[in-house]
């Protein structure tokens, strides 16, 4: 999932920039989300890579191999500024994914996850995907508020997961992703129109 780009520092903070500095800054915010767009675009399997339309397979044992793959996958999403990677996004079709929601917070891993539990209130948020041209499509997409995330961890050790807002969002997104399924299908049918009007356009 591509992180949203939007403002972190809270306000009052920083004084006022005059016309000249908050143009400077646009610039280096501009370059710093070319040079993300181009890594993800470069590391990251994009629509319609045909491993991303399949189901990934469970992991079997969670040995050296897979704790090597955890890592390769989380050096990814960090460099292409992402929230969360699923591994048939690189081309690896087994049940695991990485995430985090935050640039500082640390990185979880998903081994076999499943939705234990999910809540009956649902939000309709916009969602950006690192291989739909490399986040830089955006459609809303619709998911419950609240999930319960079971899975292995990289010790191979049973973990329960408690997830809301964007953290629910993320999981629910990479989860769709072993199985498959992109935030396209998801969206509403005039949304998913222009976002594959956009794809070609720019493929």
């Amino acid at each position: 999932m591509a992180e949203a780009e939007t403002e972190t520092e809270p306000e009052g903070t920083e004084p006022e920039l005059i016309p000249e500095e908050e143009a400077a800054r646009e610039r280096v915010r501009e370059r710093e989300r070319r040079e993300h767009h181009a890594m993800a675009m470069r590391l990251v399997r994009q629509y319609p890579d045909p491993a991303l339309r399949v189901a990934a397979t469970a992991i079997p044992e969670v040995d050296d191999d897979v704790r090597g793959l955890v890592e390769r996958m989380a050096d990814i999403m960090r460099r292409s500024h992402g929230v969360g990677l699923a591994a048939p996004q690189i081309g690896v079709l087994q049940r695991v994914f990485v995430y985090r929601t935050g640039a500082d917070d640390p990185v979880r891993a998903l081994i076999n996850p499943e939705l234990a539990v999910r809540s009956e209130e649902t939000e309709v948020d916009t969602e950006g995907c690192l291989s739909i041209l490399g986040g830089e499509v955006t459609v809303p997409v619709e998911r419950h508020e609240r999930v319960v995330a079971r899975g292995l961890d990289e010790a191979g050790e049973p973990v329960e997961v408690e997830a809301e807002g964007l953290e629910a969002r993320v999981i629910q997104h990479e989860l769709d992703h072993l199985d498959g399924v992109l935030i396209i299908d998801r969206a509403p049918k005039e949304d998913r129109r222009a976002a594959l009007k956009e794809l070609r356009l720019k493929a």
